[in-house]
């Protein structure tokens, strides 16, 4: 029923005044039906096991115009709204609910169409994609990289200000926050001389994002996600070390979801899109 055991108590109550008769009797510690009570229960559990079905035929119905999509809050932000329109406008028939979560969520249990995850293992009883394989370059403001102290080389990085993204709340992003870190990025790229200064530390990427943008600091980040950040020149990747990682972001989807037109369609128009740029990955 949704409602709390004393709000159930109340109903029971008032079903009784309204029968004249009691349904339940106390026995010891707990609660037993009446003879009165027993005699009806099958019946009402068939009448609830109805309205169960017809709100799912209605709910199944509804479902069939909607396409649910999560993804983290970044990957959303900076990459997928922005390119979402020309899906609406080929597709006006589908609404499209967006839900940006750091959370994974159970594609075989919750509402969720569609996943774009990003450092998550793969799972054999789903569907994957491979949307963009990932590589980390540092990122700032284009008056930071040219200004003083400037950023040249990547020894620079100890005298400015590097902006972090604190992942340690999300105990499934081990991954995640492990390429995120300037010690492990700098390892990577051969520069573990280098000691990174420190910076703003922030538990939402995009907020992280915006303080580079506006020349706060330095960002570790994903050259598919922010090119388009860096085409619109508010973005620039100063330095040459680039970090070629073993992650990416898929695409994933359930047997059954995608056995549906507008799932289906989803899938064909993002790889398409992550096809036509240049860093998308091949498979």
């Amino acid at each position: 029923l949704g409602v709390s055991p004393a709000a159930v108590k109340q109903l029971v109550r008032k079903l009784e005044e309204t029968t004249g008769t009691a349904l339940l009797e106390r026995r010891g510690r707990g609660l037993a039906l009446t003879e009165t009570g027993a005699a009806a229960l099958q019946d009402l559990s068939r009448g609830f096991r109805q309205i169960v079905d017809a709100v799912e035929v209605m709910r199944r119905a509804e479902g069939s115009r909607r396409l649910i999509i999560t993804s983290d809050p970044s990957f959303a932000a900076v990459w997928l709204v922005p390119r979402l329109e020309s899906f609406k406008a080929a597709n006006p028939g589908i609404d499209v609910l967006v839900d940006s979560s750091t959370q994974i969520a159970d594609l075989r249990n919750d509402a969720a169409d569609i996943a774009i995850r990003f450092g998550v293992p793969r799972d054999d009883a789903l569907l994957c994609h491979r949307l963009f394989d990932e590589t980390f370059a540092a990122y700032c403001s284009p008056s930071l990289a040219n200004g003083e102290p400037g950023l040249r080389r990547i020894d620079d990085l100890e005298r400015v200000p590097l902006l972090r993204w604190d992942l340690s709340q999300f105990r499934w992003a081990a991954v995640t926050a492990q390429w995120n870190s300037w010690r492990h990025w700098l390892s990577e790229v051969g520069a573990p001389h280098v000691r990174p200064s420190h910076g703003l530390r922030f538990s939402d990427y995009n907020l992280a994002l915006q303080a580079a943008i506006a020349g706060q600091g330095v960002i570790l980040g994903s050259g598919p996600i922010l090119r388009d950040l860096v085409d619109a020149k508010l973005l620039v990747s100063p330095l040459s070390e680039i970090a070629v990682t073993d992650i990416g972001y898929d695409l994933v989807t359930t047997p059954a979801a995608i056995a549906r037109p507008e799932v289906a369609r989803f899938r064909e128009w993002i790889i398409q899109k992550t096809r036509s740029q240049p860093d998308a990955a091949d498979d």
